[in-house]
């Protein structure tokens, strides 16, 4: 209890510096802020168009644009694209968004799943589930995946070069859940448990003649961290698939215990905050803040478990910039981005994007550099029952940066 108690003593403290930053960050937007509607009444949805009003009309003829407690909003999506850490893939993606109780007052629950197959044969397989049951007493979030997935490393630190990256294959079995309990609007605490096993770890074709990065931090064909979370959430957003309100904080402590199959003793901090502004009244242009801090605690972390670009749970750090680009024992991630509605019908969307990320140089020493990033991208709304948006984004980062396209179904952040 002493140790919880100490971790959540350093996690508050990074969680101030982040604080501020928003708050200060906000000064600013909040000046000129509109307060628009809570939600959207069906007269409003019925003046909408998305991808679902175009299948209706070519094959069904009509549609029910009541939001309704119960009801289940589906937003399948098949697609294919490309960036550089899967080559050409294809995906199938299926977001179910629904109440569990009055949709005027309860948050909206959401699953994302996906099955992805790409160019290099990797495969990714998921589920994300973030359920408010009624009167929005528990929320229960579950993030299970299984992933066969070469990819590229390219050594520890903030100051590695784009030339030295490498493949690593490896067999990845993702199981994280918790259930968190309402303490007063909006705030949430619980428990939960977090499994990470990776095996039929390869380095593959690596750099001749000299040890690798990972070979030196200790090269094993298994990574397996096991054992429990403690995380606090506040959350006041409305809607979670395209936020146009409010805040998101959660602070997570896990600890994985060797005595429950982990390797080794080790822990990890996570701090992860955003903020959304309606800089109009009819929430046609938002402003979305999000800062990510990620920190290794207590222990020697495996290799494939330290913080890393687009490595946080929903794979979305680090817009412009490959996947696992840099790899460090600490983390911090700023970023800032500009949603403009187009269309008069609410179909289509652009956005404008700003990022940074810094590592420490290596695994001893202070944050020495800073990774920028920006871009740009197109929404088309899938589902106007949800709020759910098709995001396609291109982003470019440092020279070598190997960033490019990301597809999301909802937003990034």
């Amino acid at each position: 209890m002493q140790l919880i108690i100490h971790e959540f003593g350093r996690l508050r403290r990074r969680g101030i510096l982040l604080l501020l930053y928003f708050l200060w960050a906000g000064i600013g937007a909040s000046l000129g802020q509109a307060t628009g509607p809570t939600r959207q009444d069906s007269a409003e949805l019925a003046k909408e168009r998305d991808l679902i009003d175009t299948y209706d009309k070519l094959f069904k003829g009509g549609r029910d644009t009541h939001i309704k407690d119960g009801a289940v909003y589906n937003s399948p999506f098949p697609a294919a694209g490309y960036t550089q850490v899967t080559g050409a893939a294809a995906v199938l993606s299926d977001r179910l968004d629904f109440y569990m109780g009055n949709p005027l007052e309860s948050k909206e629950s959401d699953i994302l799943s996906s099955f992805t197959y790409s160019q290099y044969n990797q495969i990714i397989a998921q589920s994300y589930a973030s359920l408010w049951t009624k009167g929005d007493k528990y929320n229960i979030i579950a993030d299970w995946r299984y992933m066969k997935y070469p990819s590229t490393t390219f050594g520890l630190g903030g100051h590695t070069n784009y030339s030295d990256g490498y493949t690593i294959d490896f067999r990845y079995i993702k199981i994280h859940t918790t259930i968190l309990r309402k303490l007063a609007r909006n705030l949430y605490a619980g428990l939960g448990y977090y499994f990470d096993y990776f095996y039929k770890i390869q380095e593959i074709n690596p750099p001749p003649g000299i040890i690798t990065s990972f070979q030196r931090y200790g090269f094993t064909p298994t990574e397996e961290g096991s054992g429990p979370v403690v995380r606090v959430l506040y959350d006041s957003r409305i809607n979670a698939a395209n936020p146009f309100n409010g805040w998101y904080a959660s602070a997570v402590y896990h600890r994985s215990l060797e005595a429950l199959g982990s390797q080794g003793n080790w822990g990890s901090t996570q701090i992860d905050v955003r903020k959304y502004f309606a800089l109009r009244p009819d929430n046609r242009n938002i402003l979305a803040l999000w800062g990510f801090d990620w920190r290794s605690v207590g222990g020697k972390t495996p290799y494939l478990l330290l913080p890393s670009t687009g490595w946080d749970d929903q794979f979305n750090t680090g817009r412009g910039y490959i996947q696992g680009r840099y790899r460090g024992a600490d983390m911090t991630y700023l970023e800032a981005e500009d949603r403009i509605t187009l269309s008069r019908n609410g179909m289509f969307g652009m956005v404008i994007f700003a990022n940074a990320q810094t590592f420490t140089k290596n695994l001893a020493s202070q944050f020495t550099s800073i990774a920028p990033g920006y871009g740009a991208g197109i929404r088309i709304k899938l589902n106007k029952n949800s709020g759910t948006n098709i995001c396609v984004d291109y982003g470019f980062g440092l020279p070598g940066s190997g960033g490019g396209i990301a597809v999301n179904v909802g937003e990034v952040f």
